[in-house]
């Protein structure tokens, strides 16, 4: 079932359920719904949120109430995304498409490496909507609606060491993303990548298992990684798109109304969330760079880069049945 069909069956069902109720029951309390995000009040990703509710009690105006877990205290992005599948603990939530990869095989592909050319290129992309039939997938099989796009970090490789080139990367021990296809493209680089969850990073890398890992300035601001890792090679290997996404069980019992209000307030708060993080990207590389917590390498073989990851990623998406996608995007 394709995600607007997913999605033109919430009104009916929503309705249905309502009228199944008695007329007390109907008056009860304002619905609260509960969100989760992995970092504190000043990331992009929290703020975005923020939004999110701002605009659905502005679009919805009745009485409705938000909680917003922050801080990774019900866990990481893998178990929201999880819980909204099943419909409990989490509404909804900022998710990397790397971990919808269990219920959507496509999902990966929409923010993959290399696959956007800068933010400007993620930016047509998501506006002309060519991700549609990936977010089609994923509320198909794993009833989570993606309902907006926040992100725009430009993701790099932070290690304890300088990395200038190819030869740098030869072998380097980084963690990356758990989707198949962050590992496959990283070793057909030369790089040895390991998946390590998100919060074990610092350690790993502090405690010699890893040399790096790769992230945009938000998360290594957020994250500080550059107490270990204070060399940031800009790579820009990749532009981070993060939807905000919300769990169909819970949307289908919502009323008609407050569920238009929340798809409008996903995508309005997706684009602030993609504008913000953008903008904020080179003020925090700046801001820490001052600080004297990391130093920016540049990159000499970027396009070397891409161009060994370009196969695996063209047999990715031939794998996934996603080729006109990537045809879409190579020319948007």
């Amino acid at each position: 079932m394709k995600r607007r069909a997913v999605l033109a069956g919430l009104g009916a069902t929503a309705a249905a359920g309502a009228l199944g109720f008695p007329s007390i029951l109907r008056a009860q309390a304002p619905v609260t719904l509960n969100g989760a995000v992995q970092f504190n009040d000043d990331h992009a990703f929290n703020r975005a949120l923020l939004r999110f509710e701002e605009l659905v009690k502005k679009y919805y105006g009745k009485p409705i109430n938000f909680t917003l877990h922050r801080n990774s205290s019900l866990g990481l992005e893998k178990q929201y995304f999880e819980y909204m599948s099943q419909g409990k603990a989490v509404d909804y939530g900022i998710v990397s498409p790397a971990h919808m990869s269990t219920f959507a095989k496509a999902a990966p592909f929409i923010d993959a490496p290399f696959v956007f050319k800068g933010i400007e290129h993620m930016n047509k992309v998501v506006e002309a909507n060519i991700l549609a039939p990936i977010a089609d997938e994923v509320a198909a099989k794993a009833e989570v609606v993606l309902i907006g796009y926040a992100g725009g970090g430009v993701r790099n490789i932070f290690a304890n060491k300088p990395l200038k080139n190819l030869a740098d990367l030869k072998g380097l021990k980084v963690r990356v993303q758990g989707a198949p296809i962050w590992s496959k493209t990283f070793a057909a680089v030369g790089m040895s990548p390991t998946v390590i969850a998100y919060n074990e990073i610092y350690n790993a890398i502090q405690n010699g298992v890893i040399a790096a890992g790769e992230n945009e300035a938000a998360g290594v601001e957020a994250m500080k990684f550059y107490e270990v890792a204070p060399h940031l090679s800009l790579t820009q290997h990749a532009v981070s798109i993060r939807p905000i996404c919300f769990s169909v069980k819970t949307l289908k019992t919502l009323p008609k109304d407050l569920q238009d209000a929340i798809m409008k307030a996903g995508k309005e708060a997706g684009d602030y969330g993609r504008q913000l993080e953008s903008s904020e990207e080179v003020v925090k590389l700046d801001t820490m760079e001052k600080a004297g917590k990391l130093k920016r390498v540049p990159f000499e073989e970027r396009d070397a880069m891409k161009k060994l990851a370009d196969p695996v990623m063209a047999a990715y998406a031939k794998e996934i049945g996603a080729e006109a996608i990537y045809e879409k995007i190579n020319v948007a």
